[in-house]
């Protein structure tokens, strides 16, 4: 049976997390002297006043049992949208509760797709939460709470899988409490190394590197100024931000282990290797079209290519260049670079890497069983032999994500030109695409330098499901929509 006590208990402390994170913009807006710092102050105490009651119900047990936790994480981060969306409607900078709830979405599920169309007029409370709330995404705010449960006599494992559901199995940490301490210690660390490298020696300015610094760990890619990293046209900035989008794609078990000092399990990582190499191999490609194509520099072009490239692969969505300006090839590129995602347990979204290279291994063993039809072949992911359940998983994870990204793109084509807006089609797989993915910029009428600001309110309330399923890896919220989740057995 689902303990409905305990999901509301949980839900109550999660939304007394965002209320005390509501509070911390206040210190810049009273900093900066502007008004909005009644705005935060009002949904602090509107989510706190929600969550107390709730945190305070008394359950028989405090066992989180499997079923619990998909539906905690679920409701969770619907709750927390909604929480995170209050700072817009009550600052007023976004009335819409529609468009409110896309961009709290957007922030906490670190897709970085944003309907402001003049970011550097926003009050620099505002512009500090929709960084914060990519932070708290990127990571996971559940996966925070994991650490706390112990203290509440609540066993959090199932929920850090629910939340964390990826298909690696690596533990830095035999306890859960420790991996999920340990894992918060790396992402504030790294949060922190970022900042002070953006402050103190590319030069920006404190407010900038901050904000930057938790876009930019989370993959989130929000930015404080309109063009985003091309503002920052500096290899002095661009430089450290392609570094750190590169490292926070990377599993956090291979940071761990690379922090230690084991580069035998760094280097050993199948899935890391796939990664490194791939993202190489992109790279000089897009940089050898651009130079063909245009007539920027050598190191420009390399410059832009590794910035787009990463900045996709990763699903952070920072901008340096327009990739859609390029050429008709390279937009095509860039939309299936929507589709790969970086390494699993790490902040990004999309397929993951790891995937990809279990599906595209066992497809290559499907000819050699052919031609070997009593041999028994397996297939070995970092010399261990991958189950049939993960290989069935994945196969029908890939399925599942294309038949949504199909279900989706009808869906906003039909919307779009009802609506009558420009490149129906384009924009309509560009914006499932980027926001199922998680990734930000899209194609179409939602490429690089465009926002979401002329998607018609339903359309962004559909893409709001998407990214969120898409956070999630779509089993942990479809799971719960199944006849069988609600049986008693």
């Amino acid at each position: 049976m689902i303990n409905f006590k305990l999901i509301f208990r949980i839900i109550g402390l999660l939304l007394l997390l965002i209320s005390g994170f509501t509070l911390m913009p206040i210190i810049f807006s009273i900093y900066y002297g502007t008004d909005d710092y009644s705005g935060f102050l009002w949904s602090s105490l509107l989510s706190g006043a929600i969550g107390l009651p709730l945190f305070f119900l008394k359950s028989k047990t405090n066992k989180v049992s499997k079923r619990d936790g998909y539906l905690i994480v679920t409701l969770g981060w619907i709750i927390l949208c909604l929480s995170s969306a209050l700072p817009y409607i009550f600052t007023g900078t976004i009335p819409s509760l529609t468009s409110a709830l896309f961009e709290s979405t957007s922030g906490l599920t670190t897709t970085g797709a944003s309907v402001f169309n003049d970011i550097e007029a926003l009050p620099e409370g505002v512009l500090f939460w929709r960084s914060l709330t990519q932070w708290i995404g990127g990571m996971g705010i559940i996966v925070l709470t994991v650490a706390i449960f112990p203290m509440l006599g609540i066993g959090g494992v199932e929920l850090f899988v629910a939340e964390a559901p990826g298909p690696t199995s690596d533990k830095i940490h035999p306890r859960i409490k420790e991996t999920a301490k340990r894992l918060w210690g790396i992402y504030f660390g790294l949060t922190v190394l970022l900042m002070c490298i953006l402050y103190f020696i590319s030069g920006m300015t404190f407010f900038d590197a901050i904000n930057h610094a938790m876009t930019t760990m989370s993959t989130g890619g929000f930015s404080t100024k309109n063009a985003s990293m091309a503002h920052f046209d500096s290899p002095i900035v661009q430089y450290p931000i392609i570094i750190f989008m590169f490292i926070a794609g990377m599993n956090y078990t291979v940071i761990y282990f690379s922090l230690k000092g084991k580069f035998d399990r760094v280097f050993g990582s199948d899935e890391f290797r796939t990664y490194a190499i791939a993202t190489l191999l992109f790279v000089l490609g897009v940089t050898a079209s651009v130079v063909y194509s245009t007539d920027l520099s050598v190191e420009k072009s390399f410059r832009d290519a590794a910035f787009q490239v990463i900045s996709v692969v990763t699903t952070t969505g920072f901008v340096s260049a327009d990739y859609t300006a390029w050429n008709s090839g390279l937009t095509m590129f860039f939309f299936m670079l929507l589709f790969t995602g970086a390494c699993a347990g790490s902040t990004s979204g999309g397929v993951k890497v790891i995937r990809h290279v279990v599906f595209v291994k066992n497809a290559l063993l499907e000819f050699k069983r052919l031609l070997h039809p009593r041999a028994i072949i397996k297939v070995k992911v970092d010399n261990y032999i991958v189950s049939n359940s993960i290989i069935t998983h994945i196969l029908v994870f890939l399925i599942v994500y294309l038949a949504l990204f199909v279900i989706g793109a009808i869906l906003m084509m039909i919307i779009l030109g009802w609506y009558g807006i420009e490149q129906p089609f384009l924009t309509a797989i560009g914006s499932v695409a980027t926001c199922i993915g998680n990734v930000g910029p899209g194609i179409g009428s939602v490429g690089p330098v465009n926002n979401f600001a002329g998607i018609p309110e339903i359309g962004k309330f559909v893409l709001s499901v998407f990214m969120l399923i898409g956070r999630l890896e779509l089993f942990s919220v479809l799971i719960i929509l199944t006849p069988y989740y609600w049986k008693s057995n």
